[in-house]
């Protein structure tokens, strides 16, 4: 039975309870958030604006660079009638300035860029494919600044690229250089499977093109994954996880395009003996011997360079952040290895099993760098030796220079137009 207080007895007093032990860490936490935060306001604050002056500046670039290109592209037409090669050197040098100015983006940025491998400067003048792995949109923006620095490279380059960059500021660049945009989907497999063959028919050998970019895995790793290792799983194929299984239609039809054959019927470019040369460094007229033995007159692609592109903690960087410069400055890795035509089969099993293995050790390096971050050696080396990539501030000063010039160049002889016609 329980005691009840008399009338008129005043009830005890009820004590107040300290707060809790959570109750203090949950208080004590949310204070530190608020600190944190109210210190990191003015850095936030100066990333907005960075990043709206990055964005602001961009769009000038774009108004004054894209037009100026394609208005000396159309005053110099009557040269592509009387010179067709000389009108496409100079159009490539115009397209590899574009490219230097979205590689600049980035570079004042802070994302650079580490390369890994073998030197692709020492096939910089041959016929070369770039089979590359895609994980972001900024992989793009990667390899435009890479390149800039081989040579003429980047002038004489067709990218194979989805269609939706058609539709983008630089998709009418990319036109009338003679880039190829490729829908995907199983239905447009075929069709578009033969718009390029007619493509590189048409484009490749007129417009004195040298290298190809394509990425075979024919999407971003986060939106093919899963299909292609469900692809796997079925038909008893490698399960990858940094990379996907290639597509092997595209790469079937380049090769087979423009790969020359000798009279025998193989493959004629690039062998084993010549890379060897490239190598071992071989002094130059040693090499010059060696090439003027070969066959002069044979052309077509010379070499497939297995391109691997990897980020510090498998977190890509994509145009956004290109454009907009938000992230901390980054290193991208990028691994290279150069494998003679004459080792690669044409036939369609071979090719699609060659393609396979060459993913299988993507995935090995991937996953080493993933892990030690750093690439393994090559092949008969004990060191991976790494080569950070640089652009030069002056030139890039000096093609941003000719891109405003050009624009208020290009602004008053058509207003100049303008005034006297109406």
């Amino acid at each position: 039975m329980t005691a009840t207080p008399r009338r008129g007895t005043p009830a005890p007093a009820l004590r107040s309870r300290p707060p809790s032990a959570p109750a203090e860490k949950d208080r004590t936490e949310s204070n530190v958030r608020m600190a944190m935060t109210l210190e990191e306001a003015p850095w936030l604050g100066w990333l907005l604006v960075k990043a709206l002056m990055r964005f602001a500046f961009m769009v000038v670039n774009n108004l004054v660079a894209i037009p100026s290109y394609i208005c000396y592209v159309i005053i110099l037409q009557p040269l592509r009638v009387l010179d067709s090669k000389r009108f496409w050197y100079i159009e490539g040098i115009m397209y590899k300035w574009l490219l230097g100015m979205v590689a600049s983006w980035g570079w004042y940025a802070g994302y650079t860029v580490m390369e890994w491998g073998e030197d692709i400067k020492a096939v910089s003048k041959d016929e070369a494919v770039m089979l590359v792995n895609h994980q972001a949109t900024g992989d793009v923006c990667t390899l435009m600044m890479c390149l800039q620095d081989k040579g003429l490279v980047v002038a004489q380059m067709m990218w194979l690229m989805d269609h939706i960059f058609k539709y983008t500021n630089f998709g009418i660049v990319s036109l009338v250089h003679g880039d190829f945009f490729i829908r995907q989907g199983r239905s447009y497999r075929d069709q578009q499977l033969l718009l390029l063959k007619k493509h590189l028919e048409n484009n490749y050998r007129s417009r004195d093109r040298k290298w190809i970019v394509l990425f075979p895995e024919g999407g971003f790793l986060r939106k093919r994954r899963e299909t292609s290792q469900a692809f796997a799983k079925k038909n008893n194929l490698p399960f990858l996880t940094n990379v996907t299984l290639p597509r092997s239609g595209a790469t079937k039809i380049i090769l087979n395009a423009l790969v020359a054959q000798q009279k025998n019927g193989s493959p004629a470019g690039g062998d084993a003996k010549e890379l060897e040369h490239y190598r071992t460094g071989a002094p130059k007229f040693i090499l010059r011997i060696f090439l003027k033995a070969k066959d002069s007159k044979s052309k077509g692609l010379q070499w497939i360079i297995d391109t691997t592109i990897a980020y510090p903690k498998a977190e890509p960087i994509d145009i956004q952040t290109w454009i907009l410069g938000y992230r901390k400055p980054t290193v991208t890795h990028v691994h290279y290895r150069i494998f003679p035509i004459k080792d690669v089969p044409l036939e369609t099993d071979d090719l699609t099993t060659w393609l396979y293995q060459r993913f299988v050790e993507k995935e090995d390096l991937l996953s080493h760098f993933y892990e030690t971050g750093a690439f393994p050696p090559s092949k008969g080396h004990k060191e991976a030796v790494s080569r950070e990539m640089t652009l030069s501030n002056l030139w890039i000063f000096l093609i941003q220079s000719f891109a405003f010039l050009s624009g208020y160049m290009w602004y008053n002889i058509i207003q100049y137009f303008y005034h006297c016609l109406f």
